[in-house]
Formats: structure tokens, C-alpha cells, sequence
């Protein structure tokens, strides 16, 4: 009877982590095709990067208005479209041998997931009941790192049989089966939601700016944490953008063992993901966050430093263990105070700062591998995010606010 009731409760929140499981599986095949195609076209760090800025260009095109139509429409319909959308897409890119053509392409795909990610926030957060979101997101954490895993698996075993182009319709498959699993899912918005879509005007659209503005200055504290969680994602992109052009050019790889460094990664995520959901109770937010944040820019710093396969292997593990905390605490402090009526809009405007950033950033290190070294610039970075992480531990943990 206990576990019938489990079941129950779990029921749809076990359905949309197989979705996401299924979709990660894919993402992880096309991103690793995608860097070692265009690396191998181009064989240069700033190229590498420039892929990287297409997803923050595509986040400031579409953030602007994106949070004011996600909080007015039926959130579930609109994240099975843009998984559909960006099935065909991806779809395109083997067929085509054009590097301008490509990144055009892959804008597309990044501005349907810079719709899709707020949408899929507010989806969750609606869905999930609050009780049961640390837990939810630890979980998440897991089917992520069963993407990583199994992701770069399949990848492996068809670079030793076809080219990496063709690895490509992987991912479109994938979206096309996320789809499937969402249209299992409970519809979690009022028919008043869904019609509202429809009066969505630029004075809508400055005013719900406005109501964005007005609910972080009365809620500075949220606001204060958030932006901390944007800068952790700041920092990742720039300095994984410089991951496979290290790992290939520095470190030497072939594709199969660049490959199992993403699993070791990945199975860093298992293990950390493992920990986060079976000691819930005892994790607070502050410690996942405050502790979490500093320990990625340590294992960041070994990555860079590594002379070899065995101790890249080891940051990249440690990388990814020490994630799962960091995102946990963020994903959850971020649905417990964001009303998710706001979610979308907050989301999608503080985005905006986010992909500017990262442009800024990621370029500035793209520019410092090509003038210096991949290396240099890699450990440069990673030492500036353990300084960031170490400031976080002092505000988060050292001020004793519970969050």
C-alpha cells in the first residue's frame, strides 16, 4: 500500500524525469558531434568559442519577450512544440557543409531552447510540490548524468562505424521521444492562462519588466542569490568552451577517450546526484550552495593543470560531483521563492544579463587561448571562479542566513 501511494505521488514527476533522461541522452550526442566537427573544420579555440556565443546571442534575442508569452500560455503544449521544432532543425546540420550555415542553425536551435528552459521551470514548478523539490532536483541531477553516461557511450561506438555528422540525428530522435513523454503529462495551466497569450503587446511586455524590477527590489535578498546562480552559469560556459580544444589539442585525445572523459564526468554527476537525494534532509540549501560553488572551481583548476589523461580524468570527475550540490541548492532556493506566475519573466529578464555576460566572458577567453594558451586561459578562468566561489561561501555560509 506504501509504495502503491509512492507511486502515486511520484507518478508524474517520474514521467518528466524520463523525458528529460531521454532528451539529455541526445543533447549530450549533439554537443559532443558538434565540437569535434567543428573543431576538426577548423582546429581553433576561438571557433570553438564563437559555437559557445551562439546559445547567449540566441538567449538575448528571445529573452526579452519569451518570459512574457511563457507566463500566458499553456506551458506543456509549448515545451512539446519547441522539442518537435528543434527535432527538425537539428536534423538539418549533417546535411549541410557550410561553418556559416551551421552556426546559423544552430542559433535557431539555441533560441527554441532559450524559450524552452524558463518554460520547463515554470512546468516543474508547478508541478512539483514544494516538499518534494530538493529531492526532485537531486533526481534530476541523476537522470542528467545518465544523459552524460549513456550519451557519449553512443557517441563512441558511432565514431568507430560512421562520422560524426550522421551522430547528429541522434538528438533529433531523442526530442521527438521527449515529446512523446510530455504528452503524457498532467496540464498544469487554466484555460484563463492559455487565452492571455493573446494580449501579449510590447506595453505587456515593458510592464511585465516592470513588475520584474518591482518584485527584486522588494525581495533583494532572492534577487542577490539568483544573480550568484546566473555567474556560476557564466563561468561554466566560458571555461567549457575551452574543454574540447584542451582535451583534443593540449591533452592529445582521440575522439573515444575524449569520450570516456565525458562519462568519468558524468558518472561524478551519478554519484553526486546519488548523495544529494538520499541525504535531502540533511543538506541544507546554504551548505549545496556555499560549499558546492568553491569545490567546482577546485576541480576546475586540476582539469587545467593536467599533464595527463589520469588527472583530467580526476577533475573532471570531481567537476562533475561537486555540480550536483551547487545546481541542487540553486534549482531549489530559486522554486521556493519565485512565485511561478513571475517564473518566466524573471527567468527570461535575467537571462538577458546572463548572455551578456557570458559573450563577454567566453570571448575574452577564447581571444586569451588563441594570444597565449588553451591552458593558460583555462586555469586563468578557473582560478577567477574559484575566487567567485570562495566570496560565495563567505556571503552565503559565512553571514549564517538560512536560505
Amino acid at each position: 500500500m506504501n509504495f502503491l501511494i509512492v507511486f502515486h505521488k511520484w507518478k508524474s514527476p517520474l514521467l518528466l524525469l524520463a523525458g528529460i533522461g531521454i532528451s539529455n541522452i541526445g543533447a549530450w550526442v549533439y554537443l559532443i558531434s558538434l565540437n569535434l566537427m567543428i573543431f576538426a573544420e577548423t582546429g581553433s579555440a576561438l571557433a570553438m568559442a564563437i559555437l559557445y556565443i551562439l546559445a547567449p546571442v540566441a538567449a538575448i534575442c528571445t529573452n526579452g519577450w519569451a518570459g512574457s508569452f511563457i507566463d500566458r500560455t499553456n506551458t506543456r503544449r509549448l515545451m512539446i512544440g519547441l522539442d518537435l521544432f528543434r527535432a527538425m532543425i537539428i536534423a538539418l546540420i549533417p546535411l549541410v557543409s557550410s561553418i556559416p550555415i551551421i552556426y546559423l542553425l544552430v542559433f535557431i536551435v539555441n533560441m527554441g531552447s532559450a524559450v524552452f528552459q524558463p518554460a520547463a521551470m515554470v512546468y516543474m514548478t508547478k508541478l512539483i510540490p514544494k516538499e518534494q523539490r530538493q529531492r526532485f532536483n537531486a533526481l534530476r541531477g541523476f537522470i542528467d548524468s545518465a544523459g552524460i553516461l549513456i550519451g557519449p557511450a553512443i557517441a563512441g561506438v558511432l565514431f568507430l562505424v560512421t562520422t560524426t555528422e550522421m551522430t547528429l540525428f541522434i538528438n533529433a530522435v531523442a526530442l521527438g521521444l521527449s515529446a512523446i513523454f510530455l504528452l503524457f503529462l498532467p496540464n498544469v495551466d487554466t484555460m484563463d492562462d492559455q487565452e492571455r497569450v493573446k494580449n501579449v503587446t510590447w506595453k505587456v511586455i515593458l510592464d511585465d519588466a516592470k513588475a520584474v524590477a518591482t518584485f527584486s527590489r522588494s525581495h533583494m535578498y532572492i534577487s542577490y542569490v539568483y544573480v550568484l546562480f546566473c555567474t556560476v552559469t557564466i563561468f561554466m560556459t566560458a571555461i567549457d568552451s575551452l574543454e574540447a580544444a584542451f582535451a583534443k589539442d593540449v591533452l592529445m585525445m582521440t575522439d573515444t577517450s575524449y569520450g570516456l572523459f565525458l562519462v568519468m564526468f558524468g558518472i561524478g554527476i551519478v554519484f553526486g546526484s546519488a548523495l544529494n537525494a538520499a541525504f535531502t534532509k540533511y543538506l541544507s540549501l546554504r551548505i549545496l550552495i556555499g560549499v558546492g560553488t568553491p569545490l567546482v572551481g577546485i576541480s576546475y583548476m586540476l582539469l587545467f593543470s593536467a599533464s595527463s589523461f589520469i588527472i583530467a580524468v580526476i577533475g573532471g570527475l570531481s567537476i562533475g560531483f561537486f555540480l550536483t550540490f551547487a545546481n541542487t541548492g540553486f534549482l531549489t532556493f530559486y522554486q521556493n521563492h519565485v512565485p511561478a506566475s513571475l517564473m518566466g519573466r524573471f527567468d527570461s529578464l535575467f537571462g538577458i544579463f546572463e548572455a551578456v555576460m557570458i559573450i563577454f566572458l567566453t570571448l575574452i577567453v577564447g581571444i586569451t587561448a588563441e594570444m597565449y594558451s588553451i591552458r593558460a586561459a583555462g586555469l586563468l578562468t578557473s582560478a577567477l571562479f574559484l575566487l567567485f566561489g570562495l566570496i560565495v561561501l563567505f556571503l552565503v555560509i559565512g553571514r549564517g542566513r538560512q536560505i
